[in-house]
């Protein structure tokens, strides 16, 4: 009872999972993005399609038993899309079985019309994404007309992924063909689906940016998280041999050879502009 006094409670979904306590989203959401909507020399190759990977996922077990309301970010997913799409590249969505994309829409900004107006274009195709078998069935022989694969953040990207084959062949799939990968805050965690039947960490040695551990181990304490995580992703990145450059939820950005990843939430405009920048410096 003091918790909802204070606005520190998490808040309980008709589902019986939980979203951020008011005061948490106060603290962690905004109702506009930083978005800055540069201008790009429009990319005019072949290579114009990205494949986005995203969770279909909504609810993710703490510790406690407690289910956190999650799914993919929509400012770390649609900013460094809107970058990119303003660059002069299209998106392939898919998620692991083709079930609808699962947002955090308690994080959505609201007031933001460059995002809005991108969640809009891309609905259809948000509501009916590939599956990741068809993709890879139906695209993995086209790999001249790809540029990168995108997987954008959220606490949903820590669920299924990193334990989906089809995910390990696909950024296997782009690191041998020199596809560049993007990601940002817990999406590096499907970067664990490498190690998948025994195979080696495909980014050994790859320095790369992390949503830290230290932060998600302090947001239960204003209900951000209704309990403590599963599991820690950075530390696991780590024992498997990355070397994670950043220590705060910053705005922390690391290309590393043609793996290009984002500290949080707070990355997502730099990311954007990162990757559009470097794509079209690689390819043109």
């Amino acid at each position: 009872m003091l918790k909802k006094l204070l606005g520190i409670a998490p808040q309980q979904e008709a589902d019986g999972s939980y979203a951020p306590s008011r005061l948490a989203l106060k603290l962690g959401t905004v109702d506009k993005s930083d978005f800055d909507n540069p201008s790009y020399t429009k990319y005019q190759g072949k290579r114009s399609k990205i494949l986005v990977i995203f969770t279909e996922e909504k609810n993710m077990k703490m510790k406690n038993g407690k289910l956190f309301s999650t799914g993919n970010h929509p400012i770390e997913a649609l900013l460094p899309m809107l970058h990119l799409r303003n660059a002069g590249f299209d998106f392939e969505i898919a998620t692991p079985t083709g079930k609808p994309v699962v947002f955090e829409m308690w994080a959505f900004p609201e007031k933001d019309s460059h995002v809005n107006n991108i969640y809009k274009q891309l609905k259809s195709q948000l509501e009916k994404p590939l599956s990741l078998a068809d993709f890879i069935s139906s695209s993995f022989h086209d790999v001249d007309a790809y540029a990168a694969v995108f997987i954008p953040g959220g606490h949903g990207a820590m669920i299924g992924i990193p334990e989906d084959k089809n995910v390990g062949k696909i950024l296997n799939w782009a690191h041998e063909n020199e596809l560049f990968t993007i990601s940002l805050c817990h999406g590096p965690g499907a970067f664990l689906a490498t190690t998948l039947d025994d195979h080696p960490f495909l980014y050994e040695g790859y320095e790369m940016a992390v949503f830290p551990d230290s932060v998600d181990k302090q947001t239960p304490m204003i209900g951000y998280l209704p309990g403590h995580m599963p599991w820690e992703l950075s530390e696991v990145l780590k024992k498997l041999g990355a070397k994670v450059v950043n220590k705060k939820s910053d705005d922390t950005v690391c290309r590393d050879r043609k793996l290009i990843t984002g500290a949080s939430p707070l990355a997502s405009n730099n990311l954007g502009k990162l990757a559009a920048k470097t794509l079209l410096a690689e390819l043109n």
